[in-house]
């Protein structure tokens, strides 16, 4: 496989490498659910970490499915959602062969796709309009870490790998979701830049 693997994540949590992580759900989270966007229905959380924003969800009603394909992700996500007295599937598997029982309503996409090397983007964004009901809604949060050598020499650097909101556009083009008018919040990052948020509706 090209780019990160399982031992490559697994050895950042061992030695708490781990500086994509906030500690807490993401603000933007908290701003979908509050402005009504985002409602209690069967929700995906692909790459889910240490389950922060799984366990916000399923204390808000959500039924929700996290996934990720590190032992210690998926350990700390179900320890978190046990101390929070919450329920939720978290699911030890690879998001570019992992397939639900029945089409989600919704995606929480936050730290998968930036942590994807670029070469499996196309099937990951392949699987997230499979795994929609039509009509479904994609929640993304678009990690902006552009480096020096990747404009002056072409070099893919990650992760996280900075994802371009034009390569992002050609990955989940129009034919295939709706997408909303540009320009897009700014959600600030302690550790790593920011991100562009972007709420798509599947065709």
């Amino acid at each position: 496989m090209t780019g990160p693997t399982p031992a490559f994540w697994q050895e950042r949590f061992d030695t708490q490498q781990t500086g994509w992580d906030r500690g807490q759900a993401s603000p933007q989270l908290q701003t979908w659910l509050e402005t009504g966007q985002l409602q209690p229905c069967r929700i995906i959380v692909p790459g889910c970490g240490q389950g922060w924003e799984v366990a916000e969800l399923a204390a808000r009603g959500f039924d929700v499915t996290g996934i990720d394909y590190t032992e210690a992700a998926v350990e700390r996500a179900r320890a978190l959602c046990d101390a929070r007295g919450v329920k939720a599937r978290i699911v030890h598997a690879d998001v570019l062969r992992y397939q639900p029982d029945t089409a989600a309503d919704a995606i929480y996409e936050q730290t998968c796709l930036c942590a994807l090397h670029p070469d499996h983007w196309t099937a990951y964004a392949d699987q997230l309009h499979a795994w929609l009901k039509p009509g479904g809604h994609l929640f993304a949060l678009l990690m902006q870490r552009l480096r020096p050598a990747a404009t002056e020499e072409g070099l893919i650097e990650g992760p996280p790998y900075h994802c371009d909101i034009n390569a992002v556009r050609a990955l989940f083009p129009a034919h295939r979701w709706q997408w909303p008018r540009p320009p897009y919040p700014k959600v600030g990052h302690p550790n790593l830049s920011h991100e562009l948020a972007v709420h798509l509706s599947r065709v």
